[in-house]
């Protein structure tokens, strides 16, 4: 596939879930931020749009460099990346700049952004790495406890200010141990162990008085309490008004920037944003479009890793993907009230200049797999091609 002078390579059917994505996004996130242009920029209502697009055409250009390089280099990019990662994370735990009673960005040379996405890339990279160097050392709990230590410590460090971010991550994680041929009693351990302690902590969380409880545990414990329907703050405010917007966008919606609820919504542009999109382009134009566009993109990553010759490059296209779609499933089920508040983006369509930058990372090195898994099957039919006419 070509556009003027720019070859890409890869999956095609991946690249035009992309570009719908992204085009999507541009125009939710402008139809969203009318009231915050009012409110912070004098009513500019195009600042948010242009400062979105600019990162998605940064998000591109890394894209497109991303997928042109050999994948086999981010094996050795990722041990950089994970021994970055930890200082990087506990460094922001005491330093990071504190947005909404939370402290999940730092800034460094100037440059704010969110540890976690690049925590998170940098860990699947090296699952990834560990699982397709050292098979042999998997049959043994030893070998087990040594990447699983890697898993907990990263995990476990962006816990305290992103808890929704750290379990889509150990999921993902969990899902690349046994597609890698962990041992199934071992991740019968673990997945017994995890569930344990999340129904220990979930039972102590909602027992204990909010004034003996650590950082945003209280905050925690107030979102699923609103779930659960016990109480009643902004938080349900917020769930309410998402519920009226898709309802009101029904079928086919009110069109493109006619919506009303991004006005009363508290974070439309990026945690609601699934919500603002059924409302102006109704379920079927808007809401099925994005469901189908990440489960293509997670049937596509699919063939990708059964074609893979290589047991790395299954397994990074795997992970990254099956990270990305589960974020935004998690997203929209919060947006339609089937799970609690997590503040979870819906990756390349919410507003959010580090979720875009490394989600755009992310199907750069998905891409740069499908790419040599399509120079191999080129090789392969052109050898095939030679043998035929010798």
């Amino acid at each position: 596939m070509q556009l003027g002078r720019l070859k890409f390579r890869g999956d095609p059917y991946i690249w035009f879930a992309v570009f719908v994505l992204s085009l999507l996004g541009m125009m939710s996130v402008y139809s969203a931020t009318g009231s915050l242009a009012f409110k912070t920029q004098e009513g500019n209502t195009e600042y948010f749009l242009f400062k979105h697009m600019l990162f998605l055409f940064g998000g591109f250009f890394l894209m497109y460099f991303f997928h042109l390089l050999d994948y086999k280099y981010f094996s050795r990019i990722s041990q950089l990346a994970v021994v970055i990662a930890v200082p990087l994370l506990i460094a922001t735990l005491f330093f990071g700049n504190d947005i909404n009673d939370a402290k999940r960005t730092i800034t460094i040379f100037g440059i704010s952004f969110q540890s976690s996405d690049f925590a998170k890339f940098a860990l699947i990279m090296f699952i990834a790495r560990y699982l397709s160097k050292k098979q042999e050392e998997m049959n043994s709990i030893k070998g087990f406890l040594v990447i699983l230590a890697y898993i907990c410590v990263i995990c476990v460090l962006i816990m305290p200010e992103n808890l929704s971010t750290s379990l889509v991550l150990f999921f993902t994680c969990g899902m690349l141990l046994f597609i890698g041929n962990a041992r199934l009693r071992h991740l019968a351990l673990l997945a017994g162990s995890f569930g344990l302690v999340a129904v220990l902590g979930l039972a102590i969380l909602l027992k204990s008085p909010d004034s003996m409880l650590p950082g945003r545990a209280s905050t925690w414990k107030a979102r699923i309490e609103n779930f659960m329907h016990k109480d009643s703050n902004e938080e349900v405010f917020q769930t309410v008004q998402a519920k009226i917007a898709i309802a009101s966008g029904g079928l086919t919606g009110k069109g493109p920037g006619k919506g009303e609820q991004s006005a009363y919504l508290p974070h439309s542009y990026s945690d609601f944003i699934f919500a603002v999109i059924i409302e102006e382009y109704g379920l079927l134009f808007g809401g099925l479009t994005v469901i189908f566009l990440y489960l293509l993109i997670l049937y596509r990553s699919i063939r990708i890793v059964l074609k893979s010759p290589k047991a790395f490059g299954a397994l990074l296209a795997m992970g990254l993907a099956f990270s990305l779609v589960l974020q935004a499933f998690i997203h929209m089920a919060v947006a339609t009230n089937v799970f609690p508040l997590t503040g979870l983006t819906l990756p390349l369509i919410s507003m959010g200049g580090t979720s875009i930058i490394f989600t755009s990372a992310a199907f750069g090195v998905l891409l740069s797999v499908s790419r040599a898994v399509e120079e191999q099957q080129e090789g392969l039919a052109t050898t095939n091609q030679e043998v035929a006419n010798a």
